[in-house]
């Protein structure tokens, strides 16, 4: 059964490190679904946004134990992927 691509690929992530490998490196961060791989991560990239991705690198990220009071809790687990893209590509909506 085919994935949905907009399943797959839930948001980017800004931050200063993030922008930083943009603009050095031509790597994009996104937030993607816990259970898809880097094949169809690269796959869904490249159909949304008509770009050639050259490697996809994840990271699963451990959610945060958090206490109020008495009470604790915890934050979701999620997954990261850098994504490299060919040189000269873009991703103009992130820009």
């Amino acid at each position: 059964m085919k994935k949905d691509v907009y399943s797959i690929i839930k948001r980017p992530l800004f931050s200063e490190k993030n922008s930083r490998l943009k603009a050095k490196y031509n790597k994009y961060v996104f937030e993607v679904d816990r259970n898809a791989n880097k094949i169809e991560i690269k796959n869904a990239l490249e159909e949304i946004f008509g770009i050639k991705v050259l490697k996809v690198n994840t990271i699963n990220v451990l959610g945060k134990v958090r206490r109020r009071g008495r009470t604790s809790g915890k934050r979701p687990d999620w997954k990261k992927a850098i994504v490299t893209l060919r040189e000269g590509d873009k991703i103009p909506i992130l820009e």
